[in-house]
């Protein structure tokens, strides 16, 4: 199956390698990813200036674009004419749990791929000290069972399956759970500076405190351990899965 992988974190991010690597055993993969850290872009893309693609290796570009950019420019004329039959975006560093998806240029890669009528995947690993050993390969593992399931064929038109996979060995997984959507808690923090001019400029950004306790959401779920799964529609809402054909449930436990 010909899928085509992007992300948030930039081309040469650990979780896109692995990610794709792993696809790449038993798939065709494409990747088209950012040239440079673009996390918490949202669904930006490019208007007022030309879009670049550098081919790194066979089927590996990097893009001056944003995460949209890489699906847009690569459903619309890198692979217009031969069309993956999946978008996965990821492996993000870090959550995309709760409000987060709508910051997320992980998640926005993956509504693109939607929003032109092919299936797609967010995926995020779900990292609360960036100093522990981060567990990509597990998250990988089970994005790429979903592809073996036969993931595509069962992510209805005009949405995005969310999944978030918890830091932890695949001993210490407890399992999946189909998810709503929860909340993240931060501080709400604007720091006002000045720079060698005496001119002010601001930080933005604030310290992640938790989040509600909504039992069944992404957040609670992958806190109890347990890879989370998430069907979005384009606007941002969750789809039951039980509204929908059962086999997707049977692909993603």
């Amino acid at each position: 199956m010909k899928i085509l992988t992007s992300n948030d974190d930039g081309v040469r991010a650990k979780g896109n390698i692995i990610l794709r690597e792993t696809l790449a055993k038993e798939n065709e993969v494409v990747t088209i990813a950012p040239n440079r850290e673009r996390s918490s872009c949202g669904h930006g893309i490019t208007l007022g200036e030309p879009i670049r693609l550098n081919q790194l290796e066979e089927n590996i570009y990097s893009c001056s674009g944003f995460p949209a950019d890489c699906v847009l420019v690569g459903l619309g004329h890198l692979l217009k004419d031969s069309r993956p039959e999946l978008v996965v975006s990821g492996i993000n560093m870090g959550a995309n749990l709760g409000q987060d998806r709508f910051y997320s240029g992980t998640v926005a890669a993956a509504r693109e791929a939607a929003f032109r009528g092919v299936p797609a995947i967010a995926a995020s690993l779900v990292i609360k000290n960036f100093k522990d050993e981060q567990h990509f390969d597990v998250a990988a593992n089970y994005i790429n069972k979903l592809v073996s399931n036969g993931i595509h064929k069962h992510i209805p038109e005009m949405s995005v399956l969310n999944i978030n996979v918890p830091n932890l060995p695949q001993n210490l997984i407890k399992g999946v759970r189909i998810s709503t959507s929860g909340y993240q808690i931060y501080s709400e923090e604007v720091v006002e500076r000045q720079d060698i001019r005496g001119k002010a400029y601001y930080w933005v950004g604030g310290i992640y405190k938790g989040h509600q306790d909504i039992p069944g959401s992404d957040c609670n779920n992958v806190a109890d351990g347990y890879i989370s799964v998430q069907l979005q529609n384009l606007w941002g809402r969750d789809i039951e899965v039980s509204d929908i054909i059962d086999g997707l449930k049977s692909c993603v436990e």
